[in-house]
């Protein structure tokens, strides 16, 4: 025998691990809600940057374009009709930086002749533009290894007889953008952490409080013992309110199949222990008998007792079949009620002969379309059929009808035999319930097995006396919202030995 360890036997059921571990739903809605903010705070950070350098070219431009003027503003002509320029020390001295960047120039007159500077100073191609005064232009290029920001500036000075044109070329490393462009950016950067982070903790606290009526939920369910299937009241986001209401509509459900577990047990335990105790007492005579006579007599009385349990246990499995569909749902399928009354009808004719019970059937013309479960439903005629059969005497006359009223679909079995009082009718239709004219053994569930079937089916059942005054009618009429009358022609292959 294989040894059970006693953690195994006593760990609750709670604490039992799942093999599949689920994601938090914090966790979840943090990471959508984070996850795409910090994707726009990338995103601000690039078009950050791309500002970042539009504005440090911006700013060090003015820069390089003043420079390049005040050198411009010193091109003069010199006495032998050339071009000569004093460079002044503020013009390149504006472009110093912490960034130690080199700055460089060139003067060129007329065909690009080289004045002073720089002479392999990359100069931007283009025709000379001797308008004095016009506005610098700027190109990027390299130069020693480097790279340069250009200034170009053209201009032109008078001799009184004719006007020599000139071009001035300021260019400077581009470390000083490149340093200002990066602090832009890192200050953008550290406004931009700031604010996601501040949201982090935003969002953390508003999903914890917004989870939080589902924690008093799950302690509140927690604390419910086993037994407790009372539907949830708390109250939780419209978000869950229809997961409360599928639990609630689970657990009553459950609560019925408890139920009808429970009846099925106590019924069976009441119902069976009789039968069992007779057949047991039968067979301890038959062991006992002195005689063929006695054994067979003996063995003759534990014979109806099986057939008593055994009537009696298909009686108690359909009534908990009944509790099951009743905590359920009921079939929607559509059938034929004329046709399912004729068939089960015609099933008991060889036991109604036996009885001496003549058995008919009766329809009116057309098609009686109900909804439901057409098992159940044929379970219900059988128990009418067959209390008649038991209960109703011998040389009577028995008819299952089935008409419509309206679009009302209604079911009849009617006999001539002994019929219920009046006073008793009522109480015929509790569980367990007989009277004490009952000649036949029986458990007292067939007219009960009647009433809950006809209840699922929303139907209302009445007992009453037969039309010639005598015996009983049982009337079963359906809701019209769960019968639909078709006018089809009548089924001529059923079998006609039902009809009268």
């Amino acid at each position: 025998m294989a040894e059970v360890t006693q953690s195994s036997v006593h760990e609750p059921p709670h604490q039992a691990k799942t093999a599949r571990r689920h994601h938090s739903l914090r966790r979840r809605l943090l990471v959508l809600l984070l996850v795409p903010l910090s994707l726009i705070g990338v995103l601000a950070m690039v078009d950050a940057y791309r500002d970042a350098r539009i504005t440090a070219n911006e700013i060090s431009d003015r820069v390089l374009s003043g420079s390049a003027l005040a050198i411009a503003e010193r091109v003069i002509v010199g006495a032998d009709g050339t071009l000569e320029v004093d460079v002044p020390y503020v013009a390149l001295e504006m472009l110093t930086s912490s960034a130690q960047d080199r700055v460089f120039y060139r003067v060129e007159g007329p065909g690009g002749g080289f004045i002073t500077g720089y002479e392999k100073l990359p100069v931007p191609a283009g025709e000379f533009n001797e308008t004095i005064g016009n506005r610098a232009r700027f190109s990027d290029a390299s130069f020693r290894g480097d790279a340069i920001r250009v200034a170009t500036m053209d201009g032109a000075v008078s001799t009184g007889k004719r006007s020599i044109p000139y071009r001035v070329v300021v260019a400077e490393t581009t470390n000083a953008r490149q340093k200002l462009a990066q602090d832009i950016l890192i200050r953008t950067a550290v406004r931009q952490a700031l604010l996601v982070g501040i949201a982090a903790i935003i969002v953390w606290i508003g999903v914890t409080r917004a989870l939080r009526p589902l924690q008093r939920l799950e302690e509140a369910i927690g604390r419910r013992s086993m037994d407790d299937l009372r539907p949830i009241e708390h109250a939780v986001p419209s978000e869950v309110e229809q997961l409360v209401v599928s639990i609630n509509g689970f657990m009553q459900r459950l609560g019925g199949a408890l139920d009808a577990l429970r009846h099925f047990t106590g019924n069976a335990s009441h119902q069976l222990r009789t039968p069992l105790t007779v057949i047991r007492t039968q067979l301890e005579l038959t062991r006992r008998a002195q005689s063929d006579e006695d054994a067979s007599a003996a063995l003759q009385m534990a014979d109806g007792a099986v057939i008593h349990a055994e009537r009696t246990l298909a009686q108690l499995l359909l009534l908990a079949r009944v509790d099951e569909a009743s905590a359920d749902r009921l079939s929607e399928a559509t059938f034929d009620l004329a046709d399912l009354a004729q068939t089960t009808t015609a099933g008991y004719l060889a036991k109604a002969r036996e009885k001496n019970v003549d058995l008919g059937f009766e329809a009116d013309p057309g098609k009686v379309s109900i909804k439901g479960d057409s098992m159940l439903l044929g379970e219900l005629l059988r128990n009418l059929i067959e209390n008649v059969i038991a209960y109703a005497g011998e040389e009577v006359q028995a008819t299952v009808r089935v008409s419509a009223q309206g679009q009302a679909a209604v079911l009849e079995v009617e006999d001539d035999g002994v019929g219920i009082d009046a006073g008793n009718r009522a109480k015929a239709m509790e569980r367990f319930v007989r009277f004490s004219s009952d000649t036949q053994a029986g458990a007292g569930l067939g007219l009960s097995i009647v009433a809950e079937i006809a209840e699922l089916f929303g139907a209302r059942v009445t007992l009453d006396t037969g039309e010639q005054g005598k015996g009983l009618l049982v009337r079963i009429v359906f809701p019209e919202k769960g019968s639909v009358l078709q006018t089809a022609v009548p089924d001529t292959t059923s079998p006609e030995a039902v009809k009268r």
